[in-house]
């Protein structure tokens, strides 16, 4: 009776070992994707609109253009470079404990102009089908989006703007988006079920 009790212990024990050895190959696994892949967010504000609005919650793809090589200031190579168009997360240069979410208009060394509800890249009309169709406003007495004014980006930076021009803390007020402050290109809109959808 001894050695059926020893034996139903130790299956019992081996049986709760690969349990947890499971649960912790899951967690390390949960977090690595996480931070190097693919990481949820949840949107807040409606700066967005109408791409994505309050409550949405989306995946943002973290290796495209090269995840963050965590204690260090380096990163895993880049896919590709954020290009105009993507929408992108990133830390917020005026306050590191926030991540907004904006498009990216201007590239490191364009001139970037709102004129006329409308973007100009390096002075020319921009008509890509992403940017042309929207309504941008200008922030007065903004060096970085004050009507008639130029903006010049500098290099290894971005200038951003929300969709919802009207209603965005964006690129017009603080500036530029260090590229060490991107974290990932929004690709997806997974919940709520009704708003599932490709980021464009």
């Amino acid at each position: 009776m001894s050695k059926d009790r020893n034996a139903h212990y130790a299956r019992r024990k081996a049986l709760i070992g690969e349990w947890v050895e499971s649960i912790v190959i899951a967690l390390v696994l949960a977090l690595v994707i996480r931070h190097f892949i693919i990481q949820p967010f949840k949107i807040p504000t409606g700066s967005m609109r109408m791409t994505l609005i309050e409550g949405d919650r989306i995946l943002v793809n973290k290796f495209i253009y090269g995840a963050k090589i965590p204690f260090t200031q380096g990163s895993f190579p880049a896919l590709r470079q954020p290009k105009r168009g993507d929408v992108i997360v990133f830390v917020a240069p005026q306050d590191p404990k926030k991540d907004f979410i904006k498009r990216l208009i201007g590239l490191p060394g364009e001139t970037v102009e709102i004129r006329g509800g409308n973007i100009y890249i390096n002075g020319i009309l921009n008509k890509g089908t992403l940017l042309y169709n929207r309504t941008y406003y200008n922030k007065p007495e903004s060096a970085f989006g004050e009507e008639g004014h130029v903006v010049k980006v500098p290099e290894d930076s971005y200038y951003v703007l929300g969709d919802n021009s009207a209603s965005s803390l964006d690129s017009r007020y603080w500036g530029f988006v260090p590229k060490k402050n991107i974290l990932g290109k929004a690709i997806v809109i997974f919940w709520p079920p009704m708003r599932i959808r490709i980021i464009q």
